[in-house]
Order: C-alpha cells, then sequence, then structure tokens
C-alpha cells in the first residue's frame, strides 16, 4: 500500500498513446475535459437535441474490470453503442433498455485494457448525435503508481513529452519525481516538471534527437518496472497565419507546403509550439463543448465526422479536414473558430487532398508551430503537450529533485 500523504493509496501504472482528452473551454492547466462533441469547425448544422452521457466519463483510469460501463440519452434514444478493446478490436457485449434510452455493458472487462466506447442517438426529429470515451481498466495490484504515455513499445514524434498523470494529487513531489528516471540514448539531460499536483512531465531542453530510444525506469517498494519508447524522424510543421500556408519540413529538409485556413480575427489560433496528441479518422465536433453557442443556446456549429482530425491542445485546437470550406478559402482566408483547417472532402476518402496526405505523413508527437496569429493570448504550456513553450530555466525549476 502506498504511504498517506504520498499517494493515500495505490494508483495503477497504465500507458497510454495520446493524452485521449476531449476539447474544453479554458487555456488552462490541466483542465478536466468532457467526454462529447470536441472542437472547433468553421459550419455548422441542425443540431440534435439528444444528449447523451456515458459513465465512467472520457480519460477514467482504473475502473474496475466488474463494474458496468454505461450509456445514457437524453430528450432521445440510442440507436447504436458499441465499446471495443483499442488494442485487439475485441467487442465488449452490452444490452440496451426497451425504450432506448440507457445501454449497459454485460460481459465482463480484462484488466490493464484501454477500451472505447463510441454512441449513437436520434432527438424526436431524427437528428443524430454521437457520444465518444476512451477508458482504461485497473492493472494488477503490484503496478506502480499513475499513468504513464506514451506507451511502451510505441514510436513517437521528436516531441514527445513523458507525461505522468495522478488520481490523487501528490504532496510529496520529491518523493514521487525521485522514484522515476527518464533517459535517452542520445545522452540528452532530461528533468522533471510539475504542472500541478496530478501532472508531472518530463523532456530535454530540446526536441528529442530522431531515432534515439527513451527509457522510462520506475522504482517503488523493491518493485521495478521499465518502458521504454522510440523517437522516429523529425517533422517540424509550421503554419504562418499570416500568409495561411503549413510548411512541412522533415528531418530538416522542406517535403511539401500546404494552404491552410486558421482562425478568424474574433476566434484566433493560439501562437507556439504544439503537439499532436490524437489521431481520429473522423471525429464530431461541437461548439458547445469550447463555450461557442448562440443566443439560443444552441452549438455554433454541430458537425458528426470531421475528417482526417488531429487534437494540438486539450482546450479544443485541432488541425483537421475541412470539406465544407470553398477551395477559394484555403491560402487566402482565415475563417475557423481557432482551428486550423486543410482541404479535404466528406467522408475523407480521397486520398490526394492536402488533409489525407498530412494525416497520413504524421505520428502522435510531431510538432506543429503556429505564427503570426493575431491571438495575444499566452499557450499555457500544459495545455495538452505545449511543454516546449516554456523556457528552460523555468522548466527546470519547476522539478521537485533538481
Amino acid at each position: 500500500m502506498a504511504t498517506a500523504g504520498v499517494l493515500g493509496g495505490v494508483l495503477a501504472l497504465t500507458a497510454l498513446g495520446g493524452t485521449s482528452n476531449a476539447a474544453t473551454s479554458g487555456n488552462g492547466t490541466g483542465d478536466q475535459p468532457k467526454s462529447q462533441a470536441q472542437a472547433d469547425p468553421a459550419g455548422a448544422q441542425d443540431a440534435s437535441d439528444a444528449r447523451i452521457k456515458i459513465t465512467p466519463g472520457q480519460g477514467a483510469y482504473s475502473v474496475g474490470i466488474n463494474d458496468p460501463v454505461k450509456v445514457t440519452v437524453s430528450n432521445g434514444k440510442l440507436t447504436k453503442v458499441t465499446m471495443t478493446a483499442v488494442a485487439t478490436g475485441a467487442e465488449i457485449p452490452g444490452t440496451l433498455s426497451a425504450d432506448g434510452t440507457s445501454w449497459k455493458t454485460t460481459g465482463r472487462l480484462e484488466r490493464a485494457t484501454k477500451y472505447q466506447v463510441a454512441a449513437e442517438a436520434e432527438d424526436a426529429k431524427g437528428r443524430s448525435v454521437t457520444g465518444n470515451a476512451t477508458i482504461t481498466t485497473v492493472s494488477p495490484a503490484n503496478d506502480f503508481i499513475g499513468h504513464l504515455s506514451p506507451e511502451d513499445g510505441s514510436t513517437v514524434g521528436v516531441a514527445m513529452p513523458v507525461t505522468f498523470t495522478f488520481d490523487k494529487a501528490i504532496s510529496d513531489k520529491a518523493v514521487v519525481e525521485s522514484e522515476i528516471q527518464v533517459s535517452s540514448s542520445s545522452g540528452q539531460r532530461v528533468v522533471g516538471h510539475w504542472f500541478n499536483d496530478h501532472r508531472l512531465d518530463f523532456r530535454p531542453e530540446s526536441y528529442w534527437k530522431p531515432g534515439s530510444t527513451v527509457t522510462v525506469t520506475l522504482s517503488r517498494y523493491g518493485i521495478q518496472k521499465t518502458v521504454t519508447f522510440k523517437i522516429g524522424r523529425s517533422q517540424i510543421s509550421t503554419v504562418d497565419a499570416k500568409t495561411k500556408q503549413m510548411t512541412v519540413v522533415r528531418d530538416g529538409k522542406t517535403i511539401k507546403t500546404i494552404p491552410i485556413s486558421s482562425g478568424s480575427p474574433e476566434h484566433p489560433t493560439y501562437n507556439g509550439q504544439m503537439v499532436i496528441s490524437e489521431k481520429f479518422s473522423h471525429i464530431h465536433m461541437n461548439g458547445a463543448s469550447v463555450g461557442l453557442t448562440e443566443k439560443d443556446g444552441k452549438p455554433s456549429y454541430d458537425i458528426k465526422a470531421v475528417p482526417h482530425a488531429m487534437r494540438l491542445t486539450d482546450s479544443g485546437t485541432f488541425i483537421h479536414g475541412n470539406y465544407w470550406g470553398a477551395d477559394s478559402v484555403f491560402g487566402k482566408v482565415n475563417t475557423s473558430h481557432g482551428c486550423v483547417g486543410l482541404k479535404d472532402v466528406r467522408g475523407g476518402g480521397d486520398g490526394r487532398q492536402a488533409a489525407a496526405w498530412f494525416f497520413d505523413h504524421s505520428m502522435i508527437g510531431d510538432v506543429v508551430i503556429v505564427k503570426n496569429s493575431a491571438d495575444k493570448t499566452m499557450l499555457a504550456p500544459g495545455n495538452g503537450l505545449s511543454d516546449w513553450n516554456m523556457p528552460w530555466s523555468e522548466w527546470v525549476s519547476g522539478s521537485a529533485t533538481s
């Protein structure tokens, strides 16, 4: 058992690929996400009155293997619910209530497993809505504390930090941090930084060296665990909000220049270094999730299947395909609510489109830098994986052991 005053309980270590956080309306470090309707395109559809709730919610850790996962809907009926294991695709059986307003699992969950729940519902007018959540079940009792990203054996981009999140506030940060050692085969010095009582990240002063291997060693109560991941090629994509072009540089060489449309003057995109933390072939985007609603309270936009979407911040910034904008928009006009849009087609099935190309050539941990935006807000380093926006001296001062 963990000693009181350090954690107050045992927390399992679960390796995660990305942050899996839905959009929120804040820019602060460690904002807690909502589970439904993520992000920020520039078009709108007639919004459904149905509202889906998934329990436990998005990003839940240490979920009991015998605890039922539930999906409910208000002002509508569920039309489809699936729950699958991310690694294997195995589907968990469940039952739908007679009135169509709730669903729950009937099969037993596996330990230390990440699951995705996808739900669809319709309101009385037949207007559809979707809800999604990623949850992770409890690990065996002897696992370490906290939740670690990226996952063991993965290959990530050069800007992927090592991130620990803790279910309970950490009071003795020096003790916990001293039990975690992060090293790179490149020999780069790696230092931890506490964003708050629940999040500890590790990174070097500059991006990881391409091709290097990062090793995370965890030691606690005589138990030692090792997690390793590989750094892939270097890819740094720079979005110039003024010229409305994105330059993609691979291992120091420009491989493509892509016309884009970023945030409008009313909703400018953040300036700064952002890191791809999640990739979705399609995602439901709803303005209400980032506080963008009309006078009647309905979302400013509600698009069920935005193609080729990649998360850049927890607060709702994505780089994604845009099929509703005219060809004349890209490279010419900034029209979004803060996201970066690339030309695409409905459904995302045309691999010749810019959005499809960028999605296929990007990985978790790649860098997207935005410059020359009219936005004056300082992007919080803890908003997503934006760690690199913090000066190194300030980063080091946030360590409990340095």
